[in-house]
């Protein structure tokens, strides 16, 4: 998976914003998906957003997983990242 040109992320004290600069749009992302999109950013795959959510947060493999994948079909289906 990759972010689409024009995609920049950005941390802000609450999470972080995702913002295409070509459209002029945003989505504004809580702490977790700040994680997962940064490690989307600098190159890795699924498996280690996965380990970064679980390392970072109290949550168990299985949910980190199942949220990596919504949130990264919630992004290709945005046209903001390629699988």
């Amino acid at each position: 998976m990759k972010l689409r040109d024009g995609i920049a992320v950005t941390s802000t004290e609450f999470g972080g914003v995702l913002l295409d600069q070509r459209a002029g749009t945003y989505w504004q992302l809580n702490e977790a998906g700040t994680v997962v999109v940064t490690a989307i950013a600098e190159g890795h795959g699924p498996r280690t957003a996965v380990e970064r959510l679980v390392a970072a947060f109290d949550v168990d493999q299985a949910r980190a997983e199942a949220d990596v994948a919504d949130l990264t079909r919630q992004l290709v289906e945005a046209k903001m990242a390629t699988p």
